[in-house]
């Protein structure tokens, strides 16, 4: 299973959001020549994450995008999901609820196989919804100050 470049550039652009938590809205425009990515496209995805109310949006000068909340309460689950769609090896094992679509395989009464198909499934959707945005971004350590070579001669 892989994702596609929606899922990658939305995750990345929802990363440099985690890292500027906290210090107001960030422009696209910053983010994209900072992860080299198309300014067009992260607009799109941009909207998708704020109609799934993961990102706000703010007008203006000092307009942009931020988290609509902590990265340690935005599960990476709800972020592929928005992104991506449903977490689906194959049709047959999606993860949306049996109300939310109809089977499209003859075969699901009687096969073996799709087995196999929602264990990846599984392994797929614990390990993601085990890992919240904050995950991804490195924690801000504050700079060491350098010592100077007679502080380091006494203690």
């Amino acid at each position: 299973m892989s994702f596609s470049t929606k899922g990658e550039y939305g995750v990345r652009l929802m990363v440099q959001l985690g890292r500027r938590y906290g210090s107001g809205p960030s422009s696209l425009a910053e983010i994209a020549a900072e992860e080299d990515l198309p300014r067009p496209y992260l607009e799109q995805l941009v909207m998708s994450l704020r109609d799934a109310d993961l990102v706000t949006s703010t007008r203006g000068s000092h307009g942009g995008y931020e988290l609509s909340r902590p990265p340690e309460q935005i599960p990476m689950i709800a972020v592929l999901r928005v992104l991506e769609g449903p977490i689906a090896p194959m049709i047959c094992a999606t993860d949306e609820s049996a109300a939310a679509h109809e089977p499209t395989c003859d075969r699901t009464a009687r096969c073996t196989v799709n087995f196999l198909w929602i264990r990846i499934r599984d392994a797929i959707s614990t390990t993601l919804d085990g890992m919240t945005l904050a995950d991804l971004v490195p924690e801000r350590v504050p700079p060491i100050q350098p010592i100077s070579l007679q502080e380091s001669r006494h203690p």
